[in-house]
């Protein structure tokens, strides 16, 4: 078998080495270690391999928490260091602004990072009952697989949550439908805890038994998703508090669904927020722009500034939600939000929203391609610019510097993430002086 020493982590986080003219990707493989792989695919220009033998180890590499780690496909980074795992994620981001973009930051920012395990307040399992694995399952697929792992815990869940794996696993192996109920759902609020069952069939009346007998026991409340997100209602207990997040620096609560989008992080959110709105620096009379709002995240702590805030968001159901948190936040004076597309706009649709004199950008993986190519000379004098993709950042940030006369003044990761090869960040733009 062949060896390698490992040069750089990819974006997956893999170790990259070259045999023969070819790059190779090693799972498994850490910076500066030596390895045996084996490649089970290969390609003219490229192999994937795996790690067999590491012959001289990373000085970062450490033993994974996780007793899943390598099989669940939750987690690609336990092996590696966490302060170790946040450089490479900077890096890397480095990377794509240069290589993509040909570009470089004024400044790195000092990354954002917290606690590594408990942290994620959202997550989507897989149910499935698998006789010759004794019953149900219920976690993450495993890596590279349909197949969902045989988990007992999780490092990076709540641990009221990774305690309850084996219970949500004897609940749904004792229901009517346990072969009918592929998913549960999980959101993790201020005051509650809520599991969303996604159910391809009704619930008799001894699961209805089981479900609220489970959520007495174990402090949670159930939703039941009988088709889409959209149709998830709150089935028992009824009474509890609403799912919600706050932002104490900015004064805030958000309100939200189980199956809306919000960040799975909340303590690193609240550091994101903090820092995008001193790069932005809001003042009162300002009009601001916030791109891809969904439910006002970052809108009310805009608008708790005292600068006028239109948040933009195309989902109706979003733009609600986020218009009833304005109110119940006192903002609704403030903070204004219209449903629009942005992967479509066009510079004449976005000259029709008014003038901005600053933005905020938080867009999917996608990247905000069009929105980038329809701003104009008048277009905002600052632009904060919130990623979880370093590749379409570095392509819209290629733009913006090359085409649209902005400097970037700034840029660093976050991790949203800890253990996984996802990388978040955050960039400012400014109008270069000449403009």
């Amino acid at each position: 078998m062949p060896t390698g020493i490992i040069e750089s982590l990819d974006h997956e986080a893999r170790g990259v080495t070259r045999l023969d003219g070819k790059t190779v990707f090693v799972e498994g493989a850490l910076p500066g270690e030596c390895v045996e792989y084996a490649s089970y695919r290969r390609k003219p220009s490229y192999e994937l391999a795996r790690t067999l033998r590491v012959e001289e180890s990373s000085a970062q590499r450490v033993i994974p928490r996780c007793p899943h780690f390598g099989v669940c496909g939750g987690c690609s980074m336990q092996h590696l260091d966490a302060e170790a795992q946040v450089a490479a994620k900077q890096r890397l981001l480095e990377d794509n602004l240069w290589h993509l973009g040909r570009i470089k930051a004024d400044q790195l920012y000092a990354p954002i990072y917290g606690q590594s395990w408990g942290y994620r307040y959202r997550a989507r399992l897989s149910v499935r009952f698998v006789l010759k694995k004794g019953g149900v399952l219920v976690g993450f697929h495993e890596k590279k697989s349909s197949y969902v792992a045989d988990m007992q815990q999780c490092e990076v869940l709540p641990p009221h949550l990774s305690a309850m794996l084996l219970p949500l696993r004897d609940l749904v192996g004792r229901m009517s439908i346990r072969d009918r109920l592929p998913q549960i759902e999980v959101a993790v609020g201020e005051q509650i805890t809520a599991l969303v069952l996604r159910i391809l069939e009704p619930l008799t009346p001894a699961d209805e038994a089981l479900l609220r007998d489970f959520a007495d026991q174990h402090a949670i409340v159930f939703y039941l998703q009988p088709q889409g997100p959209a149709t998830a209602y709150r089935y028992y207990p009824l009474e509890a508090p609403q799912l919600s997040y706050r932002l104490p620096d900015f004064a805030v609560e958000h309100a939200f669904s189980p199956t809306e989008f919000t960040q799975v992080n909340h303590a690193i959110n609240r550091v994101l927020v903090r820092r995008a709105l001193a790069l932005l620096a809001p003042q009162p009379g300002e009009r601001i722009a916030d791109m891809f709002c969904g439910l006002g995240n970052f809108t009310l702590p805009i608008a708790r500034s005292g600068a006028r805030v239109l948040g933009i968001e195309g989902s109706p159901e979003l733009v609600r939600r986020a218009t009833g948190n304005a109110a119940a936040n006192g903002l609704a004076d403030l903070a204004e939000y219209r449903v629009a597309n942005l992967f479509e706009i066009t510079s004449e649709g976005l000259a029709a929203l008014g003038r901005f004199d600053k933005m905020l950008i938080d867009p999917p993986r996608e990247g905000s391609l069009d929105l980038i190519k329809s701003l104009d000379a008048e277009g905002p004098r600052r632009i904060v610019y919130i990623s979880c993709s370093p590749a379409t950042l570095a392509r819209d940030a290629a733009i913006l510097v090359t085409q649209k006369d902005y400097c970037l003044r700034g840029a660093g990761v976050v991790n949203m993430f800890p253990h996984t090869s996802h990388v978040e960040s955050i960039a400012l733009f400014e109008r270069s002086p000449a403009t």
